[in-house]
Protein backbone atom coordinates (compact mmCIF):
# COMPACT_ATOMS: atom_id res chain seq x y z
CA UNK A 1 0.00 0.00 0.00
CA UNK A 2 1.30 3.43 -0.94
CA UNK A 3 -0.19 6.90 -0.46
CA UNK A 4 0.68 9.19 -3.36
CA UNK A 5 -0.46 12.59 -2.02
CA UNK A 6 -3.30 14.47 -0.37
CA UNK A 7 -5.78 14.96 -3.19
CA UNK A 8 -8.20 17.54 -1.79
CA UNK A 9 -9.86 18.98 1.28
CA UNK A 10 -13.66 19.12 1.35
CA UNK A 11 -15.27 22.18 2.96
CA UNK A 12 -19.02 22.30 3.53
CA UNK A 13 -20.49 25.79 3.00
CA UNK A 14 -23.94 27.39 3.00
CA UNK A 15 -23.18 30.13 0.45
CA UNK A 16 -21.33 28.36 -2.35
CA UNK A 17 -21.08 31.40 -4.62
CA UNK A 18 -19.60 33.64 -1.87
CA UNK A 19 -17.07 30.98 -0.86
CA UNK A 20 -16.13 30.41 -4.51
CA UNK A 21 -15.69 34.15 -5.07
CA UNK A 22 -13.46 34.44 -1.97
CA UNK A 23 -11.11 31.68 -3.13
CA UNK A 24 -11.03 32.98 -6.71
CA UNK A 25 -10.06 36.41 -5.38
CA UNK A 26 -7.52 34.69 -3.10
CA UNK A 27 -5.79 33.35 -6.21
CA UNK A 28 -7.15 29.85 -6.78
CA UNK A 29 -8.74 28.78 -10.07
CA UNK A 30 -11.83 26.67 -10.72
CA UNK A 31 -10.77 23.12 -11.59
CA UNK A 32 -14.33 21.85 -11.95
CA UNK A 33 -17.98 22.37 -10.98
CA UNK A 34 -20.64 19.68 -10.66
CA UNK A 35 -23.80 18.55 -8.91
CA UNK A 36 -24.48 15.10 -7.49
CA UNK A 37 -27.57 13.33 -6.19
CA UNK A 38 -29.05 9.87 -6.12
CA UNK A 39 -28.17 6.45 -4.77
CA UNK A 40 -24.39 6.75 -5.22
CA UNK A 41 -24.26 10.06 -3.34
CA UNK A 42 -26.52 8.67 -0.61
CA UNK A 43 -24.27 5.63 -0.13
CA UNK A 44 -21.05 7.70 -0.19
CA UNK A 45 -22.29 10.22 2.38
CA UNK A 46 -24.26 7.87 4.60
CA UNK A 47 -27.27 10.21 4.28
CA UNK A 48 -30.63 9.91 2.53
CA UNK A 49 -31.99 11.91 -0.40
CA UNK A 50 -28.74 13.86 -0.88
CA UNK A 51 -28.28 16.66 -3.41
CA UNK A 52 -25.04 18.66 -3.49
CA UNK A 53 -23.30 21.23 -5.65
CA UNK A 54 -19.50 21.30 -5.67
CA UNK A 55 -16.73 23.59 -6.85
CA UNK A 56 -13.13 22.36 -7.01
CA UNK A 57 -10.51 25.10 -6.72
CA UNK A 58 -6.74 24.86 -6.96
CA UNK A 59 -3.64 26.03 -8.76
CA UNK A 60 -2.91 25.06 -12.38
CA UNK A 61 -0.03 22.82 -11.26
CA UNK A 62 -2.60 20.22 -10.19
CA UNK A 63 -1.44 19.82 -6.61
CA UNK A 64 -3.99 19.43 -3.79
CA UNK A 65 -7.18 21.44 -4.14
CA UNK A 66 -10.19 22.57 -2.15
CA UNK A 67 -13.63 21.14 -2.82
CA UNK A 68 -16.39 23.51 -1.69
CA UNK A 69 -19.64 21.59 -1.13
CA UNK A 70 -23.15 22.96 -0.71
CA UNK A 71 -25.70 20.44 0.62
CA UNK A 72 -29.10 21.36 -0.78
CA UNK A 73 -30.59 18.20 0.73
CA UNK A 74 -30.36 17.38 3.57
CA UNK A 75 -29.24 20.73 4.93
CA UNK A 76 -27.53 21.22 8.27
CA UNK A 77 -30.02 22.70 10.70
CA UNK A 78 -27.36 24.57 12.68
CA UNK A 79 -25.68 27.80 11.69
CA UNK A 80 -21.97 27.60 11.00
CA UNK A 81 -19.89 27.94 14.13
CA UNK A 82 -16.92 30.29 14.39
CA UNK A 83 -14.15 27.99 15.69
CA UNK A 84 -10.95 29.21 17.27
CA UNK A 85 -7.48 28.01 16.27
CA UNK A 86 -7.50 25.57 19.23
CA UNK A 87 -10.97 24.06 18.62
CA UNK A 88 -10.72 20.27 18.31
CA UNK A 89 -10.94 18.78 14.82
CA UNK A 90 -9.66 19.86 11.45
CA UNK A 91 -9.18 23.57 11.95
CA UNK A 92 -7.35 25.30 9.13
CA UNK A 93 -6.06 25.10 5.59
CA UNK A 94 -2.46 26.25 5.14
CA UNK A 95 -1.27 27.97 1.98
CA UNK A 96 2.35 28.54 1.00
CA UNK A 97 2.29 32.09 -0.34
CA UNK A 98 4.56 34.68 -1.87
CA UNK A 99 4.63 38.25 -0.50
CA UNK A 100 2.52 37.66 2.60
CA UNK A 101 2.41 41.38 3.40
CA UNK A 102 0.74 42.22 0.08
CA UNK A 103 -1.71 39.32 0.41
CA UNK A 104 -2.70 40.27 3.96
CA UNK A 105 -3.18 43.90 2.88
CA UNK A 106 -5.41 42.74 0.01
CA UNK A 107 -7.46 40.51 2.32
CA UNK A 108 -7.85 43.33 4.90
CA UNK A 109 -9.02 45.69 2.18
CA UNK A 110 -11.69 43.13 1.20
CA UNK A 111 -12.86 42.94 4.83
CA UNK A 112 -11.37 39.53 5.65
CA UNK A 113 -10.86 38.99 9.39
CA UNK A 114 -7.14 38.80 10.08
CA UNK A 115 -6.86 37.46 13.62
CA UNK A 116 -3.10 37.41 13.97
CA UNK A 117 -0.58 39.90 12.76
CA UNK A 118 2.20 38.54 10.54
CA UNK A 119 4.68 36.75 12.77
CA UNK A 120 8.15 35.48 11.95
CA UNK A 121 9.06 31.95 13.00
CA UNK A 122 12.82 31.77 13.45
CA UNK A 123 14.59 32.45 10.15
CA UNK A 124 12.31 30.17 8.17
CA UNK A 125 8.70 31.46 7.84
CA UNK A 126 6.42 34.46 8.10
CA UNK A 127 2.98 33.29 9.29
CA UNK A 128 -0.49 34.74 9.65
CA UNK A 129 -4.02 33.44 10.32
CA UNK A 130 -7.21 34.82 8.81
CA UNK A 131 -10.85 33.78 8.62
CA UNK A 132 -12.47 33.25 5.25
CA UNK A 133 -16.16 32.78 4.45
CA UNK A 134 -18.27 30.82 6.94
CA UNK A 135 -15.46 30.66 9.49
CA UNK A 136 -12.90 28.83 7.33
CA UNK A 137 -9.50 29.46 8.95
CA UNK A 138 -6.58 29.97 6.57
CA UNK A 139 -2.94 29.90 7.59
CA UNK A 140 -0.69 31.90 5.30
CA UNK A 141 2.98 30.89 5.29
CA UNK A 142 5.77 32.59 3.37
CA UNK A 143 9.10 30.81 3.43
CA UNK A 144 11.99 33.17 4.12
CA UNK A 145 14.75 32.71 1.59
Amino acid sequence: MKIHRIDHVGVIVNDLSAAKEFFLDFGLEVQGEWEMEGDLMDRMSGLNDVKVACVGLGKPDGQAWIELIKFYKPSDEKDSQQPFANTLGIRHIAFAVEDIEALVAKLKKKGTEIFSEIQQYKDSYKLCYCRGPEGIILELAEQIK
